[in-house]
């Protein structure tokens, strides 16, 4: 079987073909890299009431916009470089996730402080290793769950902004701390091959 054949997710538009290699490629692998990590959580953050794939395309213009998104970069950003990127047409020109942004970003290197790095941090939300859900059909992909709430709240505990149970769960999907690939999606067991 081709892989254009192949069954995926019923959440993804195929006629997007960057959609599709994200979907292939990115979505539901596991990430234990700090700086990947801090991209796919500040994509979340920038995403809150905006479609995934607004942000997917826009991708490129964070990568400049946040120093590739180097956490210690972005932690040393000022009011002089959110006033910049408000008129930056290749992000979210939204005052208030530029500034989260750099304070998440802020709040990121306490947490590598304290824990030695971020991937040992978030992973302790789902005990060191993904869950695999069993999904079917649209309906039955959760919006929150028990350890995105848990996770939510430590986060908003610790400062950071744009991360609520929703906006999380999302990360945690995105960076394979759950596999939410559908039963019938062709990456779900090459994903749980791989680990």
């Amino acid at each position: 079987m081709s892989k254009n054949t192949q069954y995926r997710c019923p959440w993804l538009d195929t006629s997007k073909p960057d959609y599709v290699a994200y979907h292939d490629n990115e979505w539901g692998v596991p990430v234990y890299d700090d700086q990947t990590l801090f991209e796919f959580i500040t994509l979340e953050s920038a995403q809150a009431g905006l479609s995934w794939y607004t942000i997917l395309k826009k991708r490129e213009g964070y990568r400049r916009a946040f120093h590739n998104f180097d956490v210690k970069k972005v932690a040393l950003m000022n009011e002089q470089d959110i006033n910049r990127l408000m008129s930056d047409d290749s992000i979210v020109r939204n005052h208030l996730k530029i500034a989260a942004t750099i304070n998440n970003a802020k709040r990121f290197i306490d947490i590598q402080h304290e824990f030695g790095s971020f991937s040992h941090y978030q992973w302790q939300f789902v005990g060191g290793k993904p869950i695999v859900n069993h999904l079917d059909k649209l309906s039955d992909y959760p919006a929150i769950t028990d350890a995105s709430t848990a996770f939510a709240k430590d986060l908003k505990k610790r400062g950071f902004k744009f991360l609520g149970p929703t906006t999380v769960y999302a990360h945690m999907q995105a960076c394979g701390m759950v596999n939410d690939h559908s039963n019938n999606c062709f990456r779900k067991a090459e994903i749980i091959s791989k680990y």
